[in-house]
């Protein structure tokens, strides 16, 4: 099968490149050259932008187009409209944030996708990053009507994710010592590893399978104690977690998602589902999971790897924890009475 690939070299994308080629398959790989272009020096490799530079894929022709980088849908129907003669199957990687509404579980692909007041916008925001996802989705509906399969991910994870989101996690537990744990050890937990998506990608394209799948997991329940467990468990730490409960952290004015990768507090009841996502279509087409526990020591092995002085991109500065887990144990402290023949050792209350 010959593969082209719309970016390739950051994380989902070269994944996708090794599974590919782990499978035998003959890749092209579009991208600007800006970003690991050392990577895959056997893989045939065409230069230009998506923003109107599409001039290197005029006169090719393969079986396949996966797009990994769409995010604006003029974007999105130039490349669709331009390939349209030149493969068989477009598959446009979306997100599950196209969903319009969050307040239930279980949500499946039948679900509303969101709108934008002014579908011509091509800025990228917190709130426009959803409904731009669905637009793109559209967009090469249109272009290529019944030949799409449309992957909507949840948080992908793993080695060379630039998010951090999963990866902060994995670094501060093994870092050991006290830890903020967010919300209650029963939290719910969906990501899927990065290679675990890329082989069930590269499956769905040597069947030619097209339509709308929800791609995040695993397919038993994750909660954040099981995870956060496993993080101390392959790391050999000693780090011992404090659970704050999320009322603390909203009045503290904690950022969820970003500044506490993974945690969405219960009472916001607009986004208690993002965590619950529906994945049996996805799954009874033969996706899988490895245990989270690879996923955990792979990605601490990579993280390993960088440099000391990387910024990340997600979770608590280390004076923030400080300084959160002081009040936290203050708060403790001052709520828990003092009943006679009680020994004051000075320990704080970690609840």
């Amino acid at each position: 099968m010959k593969v082209l690939i719309l970016g390739g070299t950051v994380f989902l994308g070269r994944h996708l490149v090794e599974a590919a080629l782990a499978r035998g398959h003959e890749l092209t790989l579009f991208n600007r050259g800006q970003h690991h272009a050392d990577l895959f020096p056997d893989v045939d490799k065409l230069r230009g932008d998506r923003d109107g530079d599409l001039g290197a894929l005029q006169g090719g022709a393969w079986d396949v187009v996966i797009d990994t980088c769409g995010y604006v849908p003029r974007i999105v129907r130039a490349s669709a409209e331009l390939l349209a003669g030149a493969v068989k199957q477009y598959i446009f990687v979306s997100s599950i944030s196209v969903y319009a509404d969050f307040g239930t579980a279980g949500i499946d692909e039948s679900a509303p996708v969101g709108m934008l007041p002014d579908a011509t916008t091509e800025e990228v925001t917190g709130e426009s990053y959803g409904p731009l996802k669905a637009l793109c989705e559209q967009a090469a509906e249109a272009a290529m009507p019944g030949r799409v399969l449309h992957v909507r991910p949840g948080l992908i994870v793993g080695p060379h994710d630039p998010t951090d989101r999963f990866t902060y996690w994995v670094h501060r537990v093994a870092q050991g010592g006290e830890v903020l744990a967010p919300g209650t050890p029963q939290g719910k937990v969906q990501v899927i590893d990065a290679r675990d998506l890329a082989t069930w990608i590269v499956r769905m394209a040597e069947t030619t399978q097209t339509g709308v799948f929800n791609a995040t997991g695993p397919d038993y329940q994750l909660t954040m104690g099981d995870f956060f467990e496993t993080c101390r468990t392959v790391s050999s730490s000693d780090a011992h977690l404090t659970w704050v409960d999320d009322d603390f952290l909203v009045e503290a004015g904690v950022g969820p998602w970003i500044e506490i990768p993974l945690w969405i507090p219960a009472s916001d009841s607009d986004t208690s589902g993002l965590l619950d996502i529906s994945i049996g279509k996805a799954v009874a087409t033969g996706l899988q999971f490895r245990p989270i526990a690879e996923t955990v020591r792979d990605t601490l092995v990579w993280d390993r790897s960088r440099s000391a002085e990387t910024e990340r991109c997600a979770g608590l500065k280390p004076e923030r924890e400080a300084e959160l887990l002081q009040a936290w144990h203050a708060r403790s402290n001052a709520e828990q009475p003092f009943v006679s023949g009680d020994v004051w050792t000075g320990t704080p209350n970690v609840r």
